[in-house]
């Protein structure tokens, strides 16, 4: 099989043969340091000698003194320059593809539940750096954020294995121009790699969504709170306010809980899928709502929480979800900031016994760092927090211990009193 089906173009990122010797890079001692504690990354700033290697070459990493470390994908125009994939040699990267990800896939296998929908690599965390791919049912979608994974031979490679582990009707390709523009990659469009089909629709916890394979953020929904999704729903009760609220994730999983349900957006295209997925889950939602819907709000929420707080709005279930806040370290403070205005005005609107559940995917925001910000927002609000539960991403989106990166999500369920 070739990449000459729809969608595929070309590009030339080498790869060496099985049978090349594999070029080497000289790391620092900082940089040996960071893959002996068991870190997988080396940046550029600490690479020593990397002089002639071909963007997205498979290559052998030693320090300084010429002691090999492993193997690793290496990328010449990303910060983070070098990525290990062994802390072997490897004779054979096709083959090590078609391993890793078949053992992602058996991974899964006993971990997800009750979902045709969940994320099959995640990267670094199943041992393939620059390659994420997630299940909508019948079709996967895919995102290459690395010189070394868009090469021919490796992009082949992944659509056979793919192919002939689950038989997708579809695989699709979700473009991030940032991160090809990140990996001096030529620009490339979003589409089919295989198949014809764009669309689906796929259940979570007992609820179905539409799925367009070329709409939406990311791959295409948020597959990494599927298990927040429903510890909510146990918790939810009375009038509920779902915030930031996207295709409606929470407010659908809330809805057949309490006795009413509000979802704020400001995108109104993501509302619009939000209401089709409402319609899907029809039934359901009628055993828990008076009014048998869910009304949708397009607008700002900071600017909505404001007014809301300051007409004295009352709600028994208020969810956040923003989007990251902090996209580096430098924006740390702000993104705090941001996120305990937010919840100040949360908490100032739960009724005693209310519950908030707030989250937050900034990696640079630590979970002490989310908790700390939380409790001085319930000290300013003159609220008392009692923790329910603590959580972090889906288990279908491993955490590495010694790569602190692969963990991101924070969601806290609290009772407000």
């Amino acid at each position: 099989m070739t990449l000459g089906s729809r969608g595929v173009r070309h590009y030339h990122v080498s790869m060496p043969s099985i049978e090349t010797v594999l070029p080497k890079i000289k790391v620092s001692q900082r940089g040996a340091a960071r893959l002996k504690s068991g870190h997988v990354w080396v940046y550029k700033s600490d690479v020593v000698a990397a002089d002639g290697i071909a963007p997205g070459a498979l290559v052998s990493v030693a320090d300084q003194r010429g002691k090999s470390l492993g193997t690793a994908l290496y990328s010449s125009s990303s910060q983070i320059a070098v990525r290990m994939i062994s802390r072997d040699g490897v004779a054979d990267f096709s083959a090590l593809l078609r391993e890793r990800i078949a053992a992602a896939i058996s991974y899964r296998e006993p971990l997800v539940k009750d979902t045709d929908a969940y994320r099959l690599i995640f990267s670094e965390a199943d041992f393939l750096p620059g390659l994420i791919v997630d299940r909508y049912n019948d079709i996967l979608s895919l995102q290459i954020l690395t010189q070394a994974i868009d090469s021919n031979l490796v992009r082949e490679n992944i659509i056979l294995a793919l192919s002939g582990s689950l038989q997708p009707a579809a695989i699709v390709e979700r473009v991030d121009p940032r991160v090809r523009e990140l990996e001096a990659l030529p620009p490339r469009p979003s589409g089919l790699l295989q198949g014809e089909k764009t669309s689906t629709t796929f259940t979570m916890n007992k609820i179905q969504f539409h799925f367009d394979a070329l709409e939406g953020q990311k791959t295409g929904a948020f597959l990494d709170q599927r298990e927040n999704y429903a510890a909510a729903a146990q918790y939810a009760h009375g009038e509920a306010l779902d915030v930031f609220c996207y295709q409606g994730g929470f407010a659908l999983h809330l809805a057949p809980q309490c006795s009413q349900v509000t979802g704020v957006d400001s995108s109104r295209p993501a509302l619009e899928v939000a209401d089709q997925n409402a319609a899907l889950n029809r039934t359901l939602i009628e055993r828990g709502l008076h009014e048998n819907e869910i009304e949708w709000i397009e607008a700002n929420a900071f600017d909505l929480l404001k007014d809301y707080s300051s007409s004295n709005r009352r709600y028994d279930t208020i969810v956040l979800d923003p989007p990251a806040f902090a996209k580096t370290k430098r924006d740390l403070d702000s993104a705090l900031r941001g996120y305990k205005e937010l919840n100040l005005r949360a908490l100032k609107m739960l009724r005693p016994g209310g519950l908030l559940v707030t989250c937050s995917c900034s990696y640079h925001v630590s979970q002490p760092d989310f908790v700390e910000m939380l409790a001085t927002a319930a000290l300013d609000a003159r609220r008392t927090l009692r923790l329910l539960e603590v959580r972090g991403q889906a288990k279908d989106h491993p955490i590495l211990l010694n790569v602190p990166e692969t963990a991101y999500l924070k969601c806290v369920i609290a009772s407000v009193s």
